[in-house]
């Protein structure tokens, strides 16, 4: 067993646990709020496991390593870093209640399908330097599109009438403590904004190292073809809150939409070839 998969094993334990914790706090009178230090020292501690057991997947050996469950795992932990700085500026401690199941079954994922393949022209600064921001980029969009899902919720919870009072159910008490919706919208769309510029970097250092390597600046196949169809998605997003003040749902909707042509472009592309395929 290696150490990348010791590692990931121990960071979704730790994950596990500390969820299980603020669940517990969600049924009783004590506020999820309140606990907010210690869950972060917490919450670090989990980063750096799973920190550790990508480094050891990834750059381990002599050359890269990369799967789809590893580039899943790398970009949620990137985004759960991010979380974790703007919890040290904003109090958003509630998304800890929904952000944490998916570190979860992120981390057991890249320890339980460890396979994947070695990058080849590795060597090249141009294609390390691409990889290491493009993974940034599914950070950041994997965190906005579960914070998309989150206000999708939220805004439904919202515009139903409210329960009898001890008559709430669990859904209802995790929306309850969420940040307002307003402050959340602002987070998104700031997420948004700083993903589409390290995507659009990710485009940009993916053609140079394309061109480098076999000739061509964008080659056509389906990776390329996906990150190109986000980029445009989230580059319309944006563009159509600026001009047209776009908000609330056609957001979300627009939100999602991007990030599922992202996953498509790498992570559902190795995920059929690995697991469905058994092809490496």
């Amino acid at each position: 067993m290696s150490t990348g998969i010791v590692f990931h094993a121990a960071a979704a334990v730790a994950y596990a646990v500390l969820a299980g914790s603020l669940w517990r706090r969600l049924g009783t009178t004590t506020d999820v709020q309140k606990a907010g230090r210690i869950n972060r020292l917490c919450l670090l501690g989990g980063l750096l496991l799973q920190g550790i057991a990508l480094y050891q997947g990834i750059l381990g050996g002599e050359a890269l390593f990369v799967g789809w469950a590893l580039a899943l795992s790398a970009a949620v932990w990137l985004g759960m870093v991010i979380f974790w700085l703007e919890s040290l500026l904003v109090r958003i401690d509630g998304l800890q209640l929904l952000l944490l199941p998916a570190a979860t079954l992120t981390a057991a994922l890249a320890a339980l399908f460890p396979q994947g393949q070695v990058v080849p022209h590795a060597h090249n600064p141009w294609l390390r330097t691409h990889l290491v921001i493009a993974l940034a980029a599914y950070g950041l969009m994997t965190v906005a599109a579960l914070h998309a899902g989150l206000m999708a919720l939220l805004d439904r919870h919202l515009h139903r009438p409210p329960s009898p009072a001890g008559q709430a159910g669990i859904v209802a008490r995790v929306l309850d403590v969420q940040p307002p919706l307003l402050m959340q919208e602002y987070l998104l769309f700031r997420l948004i904004s700083v993903g589409f510029t390290v995507l659009t970097l990710t485009v940009c250092t993916g053609a140079i190292a394309s061109y480098e390597l076999t000739g061509k600046l964008l080659p056509f196949d389906h990776k390329t073809v996906f990150t190109l169809l986000s980029w445009l998605t989230f580059g319309v997003l944006l563009l159509g809150r600026y001009l047209k003040g776009w908000r609330g749902r056609v957001a979300l909707r627009w939100t999602l939409a991007g990030f599922a042509l992202l996953i498509l472009a790498y992570t559902g592309s190795r995920f059929v070839l690995e697991v469905i395929l058994h092809r490496g």
